[in-house]
C-alpha cells in the first residue's frame, strides 16, 4: 500500500513531475523508429506468453498456465511471460525475414531498483548476414539519436547522464574486450583463470586467488561466474561508458550465451555490452547458428538455474529446431527505459514509466 503521505503515481502532482522524462519517452520512441525505418526494418510484434521465457542464468521469470477453450479440468499448461522476445524473434529470422525490430514489454520477477523493474521495455533487433560489429555502428547511432530527441525536447545539452557520471554519445565508443577491462581495473589476466595449461587449479580457483589478491572479499562457496560478476560490479563497470559510450567485447565463451564463439580464437565470443554512465545499455551477439552447441550451452544453464532458484524453466525444442535454419546473423537487446532514463536525467526508473507496477 502507497504510504499516505506518498503521493500515488497517477496523482496530478506525480505526474506532473514525471511529465519532462515520460515527454522525451514518447521523442526517444520516435527517434527510435525513425532509425530503423531509415534502415529497412520491419517492425513485429510476438507473443508475450511463451513455453520458455528463455534460460538465461539469473533471471527469474514470471509462469502462468495456458488453458485452451474447452480442455478439461486439469488440462492447462505451463507458460512463461517472456523476459526478452529473442526466441520468437529468430524464429522469424529462421522463416527468412531480414530485418526485424520490436519495442516491446518483458518481465523478470525479483527484479526493482533505480535501474531495475520488475516490467519493461526492450528494444530488439535482429540483421541477417551481419555480425556484431555492424550492430555496433546501431548502438553508436541509436544513443546519437535518443540524445538529440532528448536534447530537442528539454532544450538542454545531448549528454547523458547518470549519479554525477556524463557520457557524449557524439563521441565514437570505446571498445574494450573484457579480459583488458579485467587487466586495466582488476590487474587480473582473466583468460589465464580459464585456460592456464601450466596451473592445474581449477578455474574457480584461480580467479578466486587473483580477486583476494586486489581486495575483493571472496567466499569458498563462490563460483567462477560469481566472482565474474563480483569483479564487473565493484571493479569494472563503475568507469565504462564515462565521457564516451564503452562498447565492452568478446566476453569469455564460458559465457558466451547465446553468441557464437569468435573465429580465431575460441576462448571467446563475439558478445559485447554497451555501456554509458557506468550503466549496462544493451547485450548484443553474432547469433550462435549451431544447434547441438545452443542445446549443450542451454543444459548447462538450466542445471545451473536449478541450483539458484529451486527449479529450471523448460527448454523451446521449437526454438532449436528454428535454430537449425537460422541464417548467419546478429542482433542485440536494449533496455529502453534505462536510455531514456539516461537522456532525460531522472533518477530512478519508474519516472520513465507512464504506469509503474505495484
Amino acid at each position: 500500500m502507497t504510504p499516505a503521505s506518498t503521493p500515488s503515481w497517477w496523482s496530478p502532482e506525480s505526474l506532473a513531475r514525471r511529465r519532462p522524462y515520460l515527454d522525451v519517452r514518447r521523442a526517444a520512441t520516435k527517434a527510435l523508429r525513425a532509425y530503423f525505418q531509415a534502415e529497412g526494418f520491419i517492425e513485429v510484434e510476438t507473443p508475450a506468453v511463451q513455453v520458455s521465457p528463455g534460460v538465461e542464468r539469473h533471471i527469474r521469470p514470471f509462469a502462468t498456465t495456458l488453458r485452451e477453450p474447452g480442455g478439461e479440468e486439469g488440462s492447462a499448461v505451463p507458460r512463461y511471460l517472456h523476459t526478452s522476445p529473442e526466441f520468437a524473434m529468430k524464429k522469424l529470422m529462421a522463416g527468412g525475414m531480414v530485418k526485424i525490430v520490436q519495442l516491446c514489454h518483458v518481465w523478470r520477477d525479483g527484479e526493482r531498483g533505480p535501474l531495475h523493474h520488475p516490467e519493461f521495455t526492450m528494444l530488439e533487433w535482429y540483421r541477417a548476414g551481419a555480425d556484431y560489429n555492424v550492430v555496433m555502428a546501431d548502438c553508436e547511432a541509436l544513443l546519437r539519436g535518443v540524445a538529440k530527441a532528448a536534447e530537442r525536447t528539454l532544450q538542454q545539452g545531448e549528454s547523458l547522464r547518470w549519479q554525477g557520471r556524463v557520457c557524449d554519445p557524439a563521441k565514437p565508443a570505446e571498445r574494450l574486450t573484457v579480459q583488458d577491462a579485467f587487466a586495466r581495473h582488476a590487474a587480473i589476466d582473466l583468460l589465464a583463470t580459464i585456460d592456464d595449461p601450466a596451473s592445474p587449479a581449477p578455474a574457480a580457483e584461480k580467479l578466486k586467488a587473483k580477486a583476494r589478491e586486489q581486495g575483493l572479499y571472496v567466499s569458498d562457496t563462490d563460483t567462477w561466474e560469481d566472482v565474474f560478476f563480483r569483479v564487473m560490479l565493484e571493479r569494472i563497470e563503475p568507469h565504462l561508458g564515462i565521457g564516451g559510450p564503452t562498447i565492452l567485447c568478446e566476453y569469455p565463451a564460458n559465457l558466451a550465451a547465446l553468441a557464437r564463439k569468435k573465429p580465431g580464437d575460441e576462448r571467446v565470443a563475439e558478445r559485447f555490452e554497451l555501456y554509458a554512465c557506468g550503466v549496462e545499455l544493451a547485450n548484443a551477439y553474432s547469433e550462435l547458428t549451431d544447434a547441438a552447441e545452443q542445446r549443450t550451452r542451454f543444459d548447462h544453464d538450466r542445471a545451473l538455474h536449478a541450483r539458484l532458484y529451486g527449479s529450471a524453466p523448460p527448454p523451446d525444442d521449437d526454438f532449436l529446431k528454428a535454430v537449425e535454419s537460422l541464417p548467419a546473423c546478429a542482433g542485440a537487446a536494449l533496455g529502453f527505459d534505462r536510455l531514456v532514463m539516461l537522456a532525460s536525467g531522472a533518477s530512478d526508473i519508474t519516472d520513465v514509466l507512464w504506469a509503474p507496477l505495484t
